[in-house]
């Protein structure tokens, strides 16, 4: 049975800059069994209701600007996987999910960024599911529980967001990427990290009304909500292991988890 993952991309400067958490990444695909194919949640592809990519070949989507051009330069163009998205919009149709494809869209950068570290090769096929920011965590849940039984048939689940993601402070000064962990994204980082390895469903989904400071650190849900499918996806009995931590800006929480 293929793991579920949740992973922090961060900024697309990961993709190049050399960070604790792409060190992490840089090793992440040769720590973990080869997959068939790769499904990505990612953050940076909103919609209404769930779509999944059905293209041959990937294209890279350069979602972001005001960047060193070397990003622009990149290019990551994995197979896609068609006939795996079909089967899954059927899946999700059958679970009461309104779930339909897109014959365009290639990899955004919550995609590419870890990918392309993880995978450099770029051999194995990818495909992406949007989230539903407007539907919060218990959709979020349900729709990685309805993609359970891809574990079985070696499809990587994961889940890119970011473990904080309060872009507003930007607005307020720029501190250094070496910048020391604010007190409130300690205290925020900590009660999601002991109640993901109690595995303490319930409190997760209210996050927002339980966990300090859950607002400040998620002005808006979409970073956080990847999460919540990889740990659907991994089954009620699911054992949580943190893969990594550490903080860029201060404020940025770059963790991982791998559910098994």
């Amino acid at each position: 049975m293929m793991p579920t993952l949740f992973v922090s991309h961060g900024s697309p400067m990961t993709a190049i800059q050399d960070t604790p958490a792409r060190r992490f990444l840089l090793r992440l695909g040769a720590e973990l069994p080869r997959p068939r194919a790769i499904l990505v949640s990612s953050a940076h592809w909103e919609t209404p209701a769930p779509v999944l990519n059905a293209v041959a070949r990937n294209e890279t989507i350069h979602d972001f600007y005001g960047f060193p051009q070397a990003l622009f330069a990149i290019s990551y163009s994995p197979p896609g996987a068609p006939e795996i998205a079909r089967e899954i919009a059927a899946t999700l149709t059958t679970a009461g999910f309104q779930a339909t494809l897109d014959d365009r869209r290639g990899l955004d950068h919550g995609a590419w960024v870890p990918l392309l570290l993880a995978y450099p090769e770029a051999d194995i096929p990818v495909l992406q599911l949007s989230v539903q920011t407007d539907l919060g965590p218990r959709h979020h849940l349900a729709l990685g529980q309805a993609l359970s039984a891809l574990r079985a048939k070696e499809i990587l689940i994961l889940g890119s967001g970011s473990f904080t993601h309060d872009l507003r402070r930007f607005g307020r000064g720029r501190p250094g990427i070496d910048a020391p962990e604010t007190p409130d994204v300690t205290e925020f980082s900590e009660w999601m990290d002991i109640h993901i390895r109690a595995h303490d469903v319930a409190a997760l989904l209210d996050y927002r009304r339980l966990a300090p400071h859950a607002a400040d650190e998620h002005p808006t849900e979409e970073h956080l909500l990847p999460l919540y499918v990889a740990l659907g996806a991994a089954g009620k009995t699911a054992e949580a292991t943190r893969l990594h931590d550490s903080v860029e800006f201060g404020f940025l929480r770059m963790d991982a988890y791998a559910f098994a």
